[in-house]
């Protein structure tokens, strides 16, 4: 048999063989992501419901600060979608679209990434004093060998991202709800210095001393002579 038919024949018996494994493995892969942070469910939520907020936590925008976003629809909930295009291979062309809501619990998603179509979705739950975000993404792969193939790899693939944007997320809500201390300052007029020489300190901290008595003031007055009569001529 000729080497070329040998090549050929091989590679039909890999394609073969690499279908078959295919047929066992998940039709439906399902990939998660949770964080936790420090903040109730409802300061989170507006940064998931609101697509043009994205930006500011996205694992791809983080990489490609350059990406193209367009924004459509409404500007949070239902209906509202972002679609981005970037030159860096590693983020590609992708959008994400709102399809349903529960007020501070979820956010339905329908997915594109770079060519990956699924479904994704935020959840919000109780987490102590705080909360846990989870990002999930489906996908269907079908009776695809191929979609089945590349569905193995998903959770490697699509958890580095995920995990990326939700500790971008905890550094984004944690940094915009910490308290914002303020200097206190104090007027001059308010502690005046005390005097070094005693006196009391004026209004506008200056020293006033105290004018020193007159000296008549300090003595006491001599007592007035009697006034008596001279004594009689002598004769």
């Amino acid at each position: 048999m000729a080497p070329m038919m040998r090549l050929v024949l091989g590679l039909g018996v890999l394609v073969l063989i690499l279908a078959a494994v295919a047929l066992g493995l998940p039709a439906h892969v399902t990939v998660a992501r949770s964080v936790g942070i420090n903040a109730p469910e409802y300061a989170i939520y507006p940064y998931l419901n609101n697509l043009r907020r994205f930006p500011e936590w996205s694992p791809w925008a983080a990489r490609d600060p350059n990406m193209k976003m367009t924004y459509s629809g409404p500007p949070e909930g239902k209906g509202a979608k972002v679609e981005w295009e970037s030159e860096v291979p590693s983020v590609g062309n992708g959008s994400l679209q709102i399809v349903d809501t529960e007020q501070s619990r979820s956010v339905d998603l329908a997915a594109d990434i770079n060519g990956l179509n699924g479904a994704s979705s935020y959840q919000l739950t109780p987490d102590g004093s705080g909360s846990k975000v989870t990002w999930i993404f489906r996908y269907e792969t079908g009776s695809s060998p191929i979609k089945r193939w590349k569905g193995l790899m998903l959770d490697g693939l699509v958890g580095a991202e995920y995990v990326k944007g939700l500790q971008r997320l905890k550094a984004k809500v944690e940094s915009d709800r910490a308290p914002t201390a303020r200097p206190v300052v104090v007027p001059p007029q308010a502690v005046a210095p005390a005097a070094p020489d005693g006196g009391q300190p004026s209004a506008g901290g200056e020293s006033v001393v105290p004018a020193a008595p007159a000296q008549g003031a300090q003595q006491q007055a001599a007592p007035a002579q009697a006034n008596t009569p001279p004594p009689p001529p002598q004769r």
